[in-house]
């Protein structure tokens, strides 16, 4: 029996020498969608002339979940973002525990996550949910690895960000499950991705090590596909992957891991 996913690409990661339009355009004949990291350093209409379909972003500019201020600018910065992203019909917004750098590593690095800042990022979650409503869309928290990428990252774990997004239960808040940060900090993906189930709003992917297409490292994405399938997951799934070697080669095997 055929099953379908919803299958789309990080143009960022990809043909690193091409422009983002060509990307995005190249993305859409490959029959990906298309997801980006950034919003305000590309040119929209170019993109919009591609015909891409353009399905999630970096959320928010500036911010955190856990203080007072760091809130406000969070759900100041994450509307900004979804009026500037409007004309790309763009319907899932990403978030991380905490801002992110150019690096990848937190704005305001954590050592211990404290019960205080647990029911601040919570709150702060609950205001993005009526942002969410208010504009129609839906926000993603997204899971992160502390040993190699992002250390000292509050609530990085799938864990933790399944246990704030299940603890809100709402449809304009969502699980964006990536699975190459969840091999190196927890492992178990078949049974993360069941109990994550219920709030998945996307997966991403990229084998480990070294952050590439499927097939380039140790998880074994045909078996993930098939537990997705089974549990009757049928949504979007990403590479969110750097090409090992030619992004079209990259794409095609990550296309074949995921088509049942």
């Amino acid at each position: 029996m055929s099953h379908s996913f919803q299958l789309a690409a990080c143009a960022e990661m990809l043909w690193q020498d091409k422009p983002i339009d060509w990307r995005a355009a190249r993305l859409r004949e490959m029959g990906f969608d298309v997801g980006l990291w950034y919003w305000q350093p590309h040119d929209h209409d170019k993109l919009i002339a591609t015909g891409a379909t353009f399905t999630i972003v970096n959320g928010y500019l500036r911010g955190t979940l856990a203080d007072d201020e760091g809130a406000d600018e969070l759900i100041a910065t994450a509307r900004e973002t979804v009026h500037g992203c409007r004309r790309l019909g763009i319907q899932r917004f990403n978030l991380h525990g905490t801002g992110l750098n150019e690096k990848g590593l937190p704005v305001k690095p954590c050592e211990v996550v404290t019960g205080q800042m647990w029911l601040k990022a919570r709150d702060t979650l609950c205001r993005i949910v009526e942002l969410a409503e208010e504009e129609d869309v839906v926000f993603t928290l997204e899971n992160l690895n502390l040993p190699v990428d992002h250390p000292r990252t509050p609530f990085a774990k799938a864990e933790d960000t399944i246990a704030l997004v299940s603890s809100i239960d709402s449809p304009r808040l969502k699980l964006n499950l990536d699975l190459y940060h969840a091999q190196i900090g927890e492992g178990n993906l078949t049974e993360l991705c069941r109990k994550a189930q219920p709030w998945i709003g996307e997966i991403q992917v990229a084998d480990v090590p070294g952050r590439c297409e499927p097939g380039t490292g140790e998880v074994n994405f045909a078996g993930v596909a098939r537990g997705l399938a089974a549990m009757g997951y049928d949504g979007p799934v990403a590479m969110e992957a750097w090409a090992s070697g030619d992004s079209d080669a990259a794409l095609e095997a990550f296309r074949a891991a995921f088509t049942l």
